[in-house]
């Protein structure tokens, strides 16, 4: 069974820090791609930052370029996301993904997301 369980969310002032987590288990991890996307009320889902299977590749939105850092770890398989230097505008549900490649628009998998509320 397929899963992608997201974790690491919450409530954090505005300028601070969270780094989110996304357990994968049921598929051979290391051979996809992996995506965050966020989802805000009222507004469409954002493709936030990818990283190839090999995790030598990575693409960010340009709303979080050079505030986010994509990461994974294959043998946890686990993928993260290091937020730095929050404000409103981030917070959503934030989404953990597979793909079969980095430029694929379709999703393989997804998880159940993870909420991340930016406020003071």
């Amino acid at each position: 069974q397929v899963q992608l369980v997201e974790s690491g969310g919450g409530l954090v002032q505005p300028g601070g820090s969270l780094r989110l987590s996304c357990a994968a288990s049921g598929f051979t991890f290391s051979s996809l791609a992996m995506s965050w996307y966020r989802q805000a009320p009222g507004k469409e889902r954002e493709l936030v930052a990818t990283i190839s299977s090999s995790g030598g590749w990575t693409n960010y939105a340009d709303s979080v370029k050079g505030r986010f850092t994509i990461s994974r770890d294959n043998a946890k398989s686990t993928v993260y996301l290091q937020m730095n230097s929050l404000n409103a505008e981030d917070t959503a549900v934030y989404l953990c993904t597979a793909k079969i490649t980095p430029w694929a628009r379709d999703v393989l998998y997804r998880g159940q997301g993870t909420q991340v509320t930016v406020s003071s």
